[in-house]
């Protein structure tokens, strides 16, 4: 990595400040100096060239002058009722931020690590390091900083969603962006999260993103990834739940447009009779690249998992698939099933895609399966011998294999939006 000096120098000055995260920063750093950023040998990352992106010369936290006015340019529909977090490369602004849920509590992480929610970040901070064995995660932690902590009250249900905007500003320099957070989901309490990236400006960046929740008893979790960013806009999207109570999560993510992009997905069922639904659309066109990784660990008996990953392939855009299901040695009962579907629209698009089981118990329900081809011919024919034109029979098509996906999308304003998106994206490529 040529840049690693700019790195170094920068870590130091972050570790001149007081900080009840200082060790886990200094541990982290040890991690990425050792490890690295991953190339093509390291088998999780073989089919995506992260290394082009990282190397080039970034500045971290960057200066910045997005103003209130810049974040009206680029909300989300239903944000005038929504709590509104906004980091801005990679730092929380509260000036920027709104919080309109009295049952929702919003603090810096440093703070929570030394307050009065210190055991809770001792317990579920940096889990997702379990996971990811690799530079990039290691590469968040170690420069932690203006992360947050979001307590969800026990009991209470969220009645505004929660938009989480990460915003890069590259219109003086090209910037690496690292927001951090933990959110904690108390018993019985209900939320919806929604997370979406804007960069603006036209410098190169790259966002580098942890986020780690955790899950009580009887709780449930609806999160919504948004991806529609610039193209010369790259990110990695991590997001580990972990699922300490029976509980249900539903998650669906979005993937639009981006230059390469990575997204990590874990669902830790630690919990019996714990239930987890992923689900995921990708639309990649142009020189595009997606990956999507995702884990459902079944660590106890009696839980519940669907997987369901679509995606559609246009021009010279490129994407991966790599869902692991693990059902450990004493997770008996499990039922996990997990499926990814892929439509290629061009010759030169490509798609990589390995569903995998790892099963230690026997007493197990689980599947999983792939497919990658065209449009259905037969069905094209269909629609046209009606009287429907070509180009528009594809666009139906296109529209009837994403629907599945978008209705899991249950907060209607986002939902709308993503259909607007990609009703747009096939009106100017396939109509």
């Amino acid at each position: 990595m040529n840049n690693i000096a700019y790195y170094k120098e920068e870590f130091d000055k972050l570790q001149l400040q007081e900080s009840p995260l200082a060790a886990a920063r200094q541990e982290a750093f040890k991690t990425f100096n050792l490890l690295g950023i991953p190339t093509a040998k390291h088998e999780e990352w073989k089919y995506t060239r992260i290394g082009s992106v990282l190397n080039k010369s970034f500045q971290l936290a960057g200066e910045t002058s997005v103003t209130a006015d810049d974040v009206q340019s680029v909300r989300l529909p239903g944000s005038e009722t929504a709590n509104e977090l906004i980091f801005v490369n990679g730092i929380y602004s509260a000036e920027l931020s709104t919080v309109r849920s009295k049952w929702l509590e919003v603090a810096g992480l440093e703070e929570a690590a030394k307050g009065e929610h210190k055991e809770i970040v001792a317990t579920y901070f940096n889990h997702s390091r379990d996971y990811l064995k690799d530079g990039i995660n290691a590469l968040n932690t170690a420069f932690i900083q203006g992360g947050i902590f979001v307590q969800v009250a026990a009991k209470k249900v969220v009645e505004h969603p929660v938009y989480i905007y990460n915003i890069t500003d590259a219109r003086k320099d090209a910037v690496l962006s690292q927001p951090r957070s933990l959110i904690h989901v108390g018993r019985q309490a209900e939320v919806s999260i929604v997370e979406t990236y804007i960069t603006l400006g036209s410098s190169d960046s790259m966002t580098n993103q942890v986020m780690e929740i955790a899950v009580e008893e009887d709780a449930n979790l609806a999160y919504y990834k948004i991806q529609n960013d610039a193209a010369q806009a790259s990110q990695v999207s991590t997001t580990h739940i972990r699922q300490t109570g029976k509980s249900v999560v539903n998650t669906v993510t979005v993937s639009l447009n981006g230059g390469i992009v990575r997204n990590n997905l874990h669902a830790v069922m630690e919990a019996e009779h714990a239930e987890a639904h992923l689900w995921g659309l990708y639309f990649q066109h142009g020189q595009s690249h997606i990956d999507n990784h995702t884990i459902v660990d079944n660590a106890v008996p009696n839980c519940q998992s669907n997987e369901l990953y679509k995606g559609i392939l246009d021009g010279q855009s490129s994407g991966v698939f790599n869902g692991k299901i693990f059902v450990r040695k004493d997770a008996q009962k499990t039922n996990a099933f997990q499926s990814n579907k892929n439509v290629l629209l061009s010759d030169s698009a490509g798609i990589n895609t390995k569903p995998q089981l790892e099963i230690f118990a026997d007493d197990v329900k689980c599947s999983h399966g792939c497919t990658v081809g065209s449009l259905d011919d037969e069905a094209l024919f269909y629609l046209q011998s009606r009287g429907i034109p070509h180009k528009p029979a594809m666009a139906l098509l296109l529209q009837g294999f994403a629907v599945d996906i978008l209705e899991k999308i249950k907060l209607a304003p986002i939902r709308s939006y993503v259909e607007e998106q990609i009703s747009q994206r096939l009106a100017e490529e396939v109509l």
